[in-house]
């Protein structure tokens, strides 16, 4: 079998599903977002759909994947994973780790950063807001911005702050505001509120970079999309490495953005599994832990429908 070299093309055409017309998908998403901001969104979702076919866009993030954030990144053989689940008889699973802790900053909240601040350049925005927890979208985002000379402002809970303080370091290394969020526990739910209502305040220049599979309409949609790229490449790599497909495509559920870029692209495949794993924490019965999509009601947060882990108040 001759392949091309996939290394030479990075395939950032987009996913043709869509939302309605109301930007959800089934029961999910929609917008749920005060009047001010129904500009922006109106504006964002024209201006994505006028580079989604875009073939300038496309080459200029093909061309930044490739050369600024390292893509494509490796499909490793786990080889002592292997062994440590191998059965008595030497079968058992071949595990293979996608290493997108290989690209520029650490993680692949980049492909997203890059992807929408190359989209806010086109509509003219100069001061980028996102909300982070670990840190990794907050570093992402304050990298582009100090690649291209925007304007960066983070929002990250306290308690965030104090545990990720390198990553806070980092962001005001490369020029980036971090503003502090108090509210509530001091986490990614209450930077997210406080970046929302940044927006509101300032919608004219700004451009909010959602950094999960969340928030309104167009946001899932385009985030989803801009990490398509890593299932992608798990499709050519597979064919390169042992010419089949995947049994199982395995991923970590928190936001969403890491799962749904790996598997977008093998939705249609249906031999191939898609497992995502949620924090169970100290138990699903118990209350505390973070499986939103297995004990969660369904529930309007951050201007979407979907599920939410609720207090019986709320429910």
């Amino acid at each position: 079998m001759v392949l091309a070299d996939p290394t030479e093309i990075i395939d950032t055409h987009f996913s043709p599903e869509k939302p309605d017309a109301t930007g959800h998908f089934g029961r999910f998403g929609g917008q749920f977002v005060p009047e001010t901001l129904m500009q922006n969104l109106e504006e964002l979702y024209a201006g994505y759909m006028s580079i989604k076919d875009d073939p300038s866009f496309q080459a200029e993030l093909a061309g930044l994947l490739k050369d600024y954030v390292g893509r494509a990144t490796p499909l490793y053989f786990a080889e002592r994973l292997t062994e440590r689940y191998a059965r008595e008889d030497g079968t058992g699973p071949q595990i293979y780790l996608k290493r997108e802790d290989l690209t520029h900053t650490g993680a692949h909240k980049i492909n997203n950063s890059l992807a929408q601040v190359l989209l806010a350049r086109r509509l003219g925005k100069t001061r980028i807001i996102a909300e982070t927890g670990a840190g990794q979208h907050g570093v992402a985002t304050a990298t582009v911005c100090a690649r291209f000379g925007l304007q960066c402002v983070v929002f990250m809970g306290v308690k965030d702050m104090e545990r990720q303080k390198l990553n806070v370091f980092r962001m005001r290394l490369l020029g980036a505001e971090v503003k502090p969020v108090s509210d509530g526990k001091g986490t990614l739910t209450e930077a997210l509120s406080a970046a929302i209502r940044d927006w509101v305040t300032y919608p004219v220049e700004t451009h909010y970079i959602v950094g999960s599979v969340a928030g309104p309409h167009p946001y899932p949609m385009m985030v989803r999309d801009f990490h398509s790229c890593i299932g992608k490449e798990v499709r050519w790599q597979a064919m390169e490495k042992w010419g089949g497909k995947p049994d199982v495509l395995l991923a970590c559920v928190g936001g969403g953005s890491n799962a749904m870029g790996l598997f977008d692209d093998w939705k249609a495949d249906m031999g191939v599994r898609l497992i995502g794993v949620e924090a169970a924490g100290k138990g699903v019965d118990t209350q505390e832990h973070a499986a939103t999509l297995t004990k969660g009601k369904l529930g309007v947060l951050h201007g979407a429908m979907s599920y939410q882990l609720q207090t019986l108040d709320a429910i």
